[in-house]
């Protein structure tokens, strides 16, 4: 009898092959990133930075506190809070149409509010208050959004693509409303 007929041998573990195209590519890509999260000092940095990203906290903060600190375009700031909190909302009402289950191939490093994962929200505001923030100036802001974007895959939260919609939605959403944003009509 060989070894795959034998049933106290076990069988051999075979790699079930990658699908093609897009989710093929969200697979690898967004497990090379969670394979990041084995280091603990990356891991601690998603999980904060994750953390920080949920409902758009961390980009209210910042533009509550720019208004606080930058008087003269305190309007600015608040707006800039506004079309924030608007894309993190529009990001929630599309991931509610969509219903994409997160990922399912990976353990993931933190808890997540719902079972929906597209488009990412951590990304959407982030990149809605990178634009709206970066134009006042903020030059932290572009950077730290872009942090925020990565620690949702190497948590394993989110498929790449995901993230990608997530930051697009955001930054057409503080594109959109710039011109309101600065003081004018939308």
């Amino acid at each position: 009898m060989d070894d795959l007929h034998d049933p106290h041998h076990p069988r051999p573990v075979r790699p079930v092959p990658h699908p093609l195209g897009l989710p093929g590519m969200d697979h690898r890509i967004g497990a090379a990133f969670r394979a990041c999260g084995a280091d603990p000092r990356v891991a601690g940095a998603a999980r904060v930075l994750s953390w920080a990203g949920e409902h758009a906290a961390l980009w209210l903060a910042a533009g509550l506190a720019g208004a606080a600190v930058d008087r003269p375009r305190r309007g600015a700031w608040l707006r800039g809070t506004v079309l924030t909190a608007g894309a993190h909302a529009v990001s929630m009402g599309v991931k509610r149409v969509v219903r994409r289950p997160r990922p399912a191939q990976v353990e993931p490093l933190v808890g997540t509010v719902g079972r929906h994962s597209f488009p990412s929200s951590h990304a959407t505001s982030a990149a809605a208050a990178a634009v709206a923030f970066g134009a006042l100036g903020a030059h932290a802001v572009p950077p730290l959004a872009a942090a925020v974007c990565l620690s949702r895959l190497v948590a394993g939260v989110h498929h790449p693509s995901d993230v990608a919609a997530g930051a697009a939605l955001g930054v057409l959403t503080a594109r959109l409303g710039a011109r309101w944003m600065r003081g004018g009509t939308a």
